[in-house]
């Protein structure tokens, strides 16, 4: 059986970057402003704009939303009457793999697949190092302009004259990931949600591009899942503040709305630890990834085709494992950099169902006590929403 056919079989998406999805989104932006560019990997802006529907505006606003996938938004859309009120525009879109925060800010930021930015994952074993690093921390990363060597949409838009601001948290500010993935604007510092919003307004008094992210979303179905009321209360806050942000902006300004991956509630009954797995532990020295998207670096002389037949026997249809060969020919990755091959996993595991696979021996037991997760390649995972309303 084909990689694409196990992956359908198993009720998953085979990743793709083709113009439409969560990497056109910028580019497409810089076309509406009348700045197109052109991606390393042939994404052009008047491709990006036309894929997505995006008019020609002199002020663009774009929301990301973490965590928002469109089904999940369809299913709660009781609690989001205004964003409910733009997806009869929705077309499915999709964001990249893994579905994480980290891989898709990558994408998102530069319009190039996680191949090529090498952010690969929530943790990864960065190419030369022994062990773990964190990509949404920055704990143990190297530089993030020597990690992400893509130019930035961002940058890209600065150099065209076109002013450019970000609107966030405080301890975004000069991160890690934001220098990865979001370097080259302008960052304005705002906690609350409120204060966001007030923000992108007063920026786009004036021609531009402002982007403005919200995490709680994410948060809530991280602690609470997708279905929980939590989850419902926060989609609400959003959905109250993007109205008032489209109410309050300068005529003739596009928005925006997406989001960098959908998620999952967990399933206790389908949980594995390779800490406890003495047939998943076998031949490994490293997990990296998440529980729905595992990179597993294998001991010196451990053949990985290997891995994945122990991995498939003792996990049966709760795991499509692939080695890294397999992986990359699939375009899992999309394109793969030279200097990004070495971080990705020996075997690269995507999870089905509600199904997890952790590792006791190096996750906190926070991350173990997660409710909503995110990583692999379910509909409910990868498909994002982008919403646009014109003001």
């Amino acid at each position: 059986m084909t990689l694409q056919r196990r992956l359908r079989a198993a009720g998953l998406v085979a990743p793709t970057y083709a113009p439409g999805g969560l990497g056109s989104v910028l580019p497409a932006c810089a076309n509406a402003l009348g700045a197109p560019l052109t991606t390393s990997t042939g994404l052009a802006s008047p491709d990006a704009a036309a894929a997505l529907g995006l008019p020609r505006a002199s002020r663009v606003c774009v929301v990301l939303v973490d965590g928002l996938g469109a089904r999940l938004l369809e299913s709660r859309s009781g609690h989001a009457p205004f964003l409910r009120s733009l997806l009869g525009d929705r077309r499915v879109a999709y964001c990249g793999f893994p579905s994480t925060t980290a891989a898709s800010m990558g994408l998102f930021g530069t319009g190039t697949a996680p191949g090529r930015t090498a952010m690969l994952g929530y943790t990864i074993r960065p190419a030369g190092a022994s062990g773990l690093a964190n990509m949404v921390s920055w704990e143990g990363m190297p530089t993030p302009e020597d990690v992400q060597r893509e130019p930035t949409v961002f940058e890209q838009l600065a150099a065209r004259d076109v002013a450019v601001t970000s609107v966030g948290p405080a301890r975004f500010a000069g991160s890690g990931m934001t220098r990865a993935a979001l370097r080259g604007s302008r960052y304005v510092v705002a906690e609350s949600l409120d204060a966001r919003v007030d923000a992108v307004v007063a920026t786009l008094r004036k021609p531009g591009l402002a982007y403005l992210y919200w995490g709680e979303v994410d948060k809530a179905g991280h602690h609470h899942g997708w279905q929980s009321a939590e989850w419902g209360a926060a989609l609400e806050d959003i959905d109250g503040a993007l109205r008032r942000l489209v109410r309050s902006l300068p005529r003739g300004t596009t928005v925006v709305i997406t989001a960098d991956h959908g998620m999952v509630d967990v399933d206790p009954a389908q949980r594995w630890d390779v800490a406890t797995e003495p047939a998943l532990a076998e031949g490994i020295e490293l997990v990296a990834g998440e529980p729905r998207a595992i990179h597993l670096y294998v001991s010196p002389g451990t053949d990985p085709a290997a891995v994945v037949q122990r991995w498939s026997d003792r996990l049966g249809r709760a795991v499509v494992p692939v080695t890294r060969e397999e992986a990359e020919a699939a375009g899992w990755f999309g394109d793969v950099a030279d200097h990004v091959r070495a971080a990705i996993g020996d075997v690269v595991v995507a999870t089905t169902g509600r199904a997890t696979v952790v590792d006791s021996a190096t996750q906190t037991s926070a991350s173990l006590g997660l409710v909503g997760v995110h990583g692999s390649l379910t509909p409910d995972e990868v498909e994002i929403p982008v919403l646009t309303a014109v003001v």
